[in-house]
């Protein structure tokens, strides 16, 4: 009897342990995935991007819960204003959510980056892009973008630059400055699990929760 109840606690432990072992190969494994498929492509140094005719800039809130402002928002804008100030681009997509009439992402967006005397002319607003998964296959199918240059920190660029590729976009990314570890440490974290959610959306086959007329870059009705 006290065999069998040992030999039982034995197989739960192992079981257990196996299971803990899979989760943590899985979660290595995306994250090692992202960043060798996106090692070449992302760049911090301006130099070093060839031009392209249009960069999309990832959403972030313009503020954090304690009411400060968010340093990941300001300084993307300060990025792709960069970027247009020195001619690597012609357009700016400004990709965000726009979940309810009190949240607006693409529009804050735009009012910063108006700020950085970037004209409104060339800036396009896309109101749905709810998660980074569906600003890359927007930029293709709503704003027809098949080569383009994505603007947000480091991390969140390999992540985006490898969702673009595997849905035939030709993206590089330009990062952004980031935050110290220890500040960003949460939004780091999330990225880990982030990038596991990749290879499920992958396998599920997930799509962006909305598309819609297409938007032509540099001509006909923006927004």
């Amino acid at each position: 009897m006290l065999r069998s109840k040992a030999w039982k606690y034995f197989s739960i432990s192992r079981l257990i342990i196996y299971t803990i072992a899979l989760v943590l190969l899985v979660i290595v494994t995306s994250n090692l995935v992202i960043v060798f498929f996106s090692s070449g492509s992302v760049y911090s140094n301006l130099e070093d991007l060839k031009p392209h005719r249009t960069a999309i800039v990832l959403g972030t809130s313009p503020r954090v819960k304690s009411g400060q402002p968010n340093p990941y928002f300001h300084y993307r804008i300060s990025a792709a204003a960069q970027l247009y100030h020195e001619g690597k681009v012609q357009y700016i997509i400004l990709s965000g959510d726009n979940r309810t009439r009190y949240y607006n992402e693409p529009e804050q967006m735009r009012r910063e980056i108006i700020k950085y005397n970037v004209p409104d002319s060339v800036l396009y607003l896309d109101y749905a892009g709810l998660r980074t998964l569906d600003s890359m296959v927007r930029s293709k199918a709503i704003f027809g973008q098949d080569s383009i240059i994505v603007v947000s920190q480091k991390f969140h660029n390999q992540r985006a630059v490898f969702l673009a590729r595997i849905n035939g976009i030709k993206a590089v990314g330009f990062n952004a400055t980031d935050i110290d570890r220890r500040t960003g440490i949460r939004t780091n974290v999330r990225e880990i699990f982030a990038r596991v959610k990749v290879f499920y959306d992958l396998l599920t086959r997930k799509q962006p929760r909305h598309l819609g007329d297409q938007i032509e870059i540099g001509g006909g009705q923006k927004r």
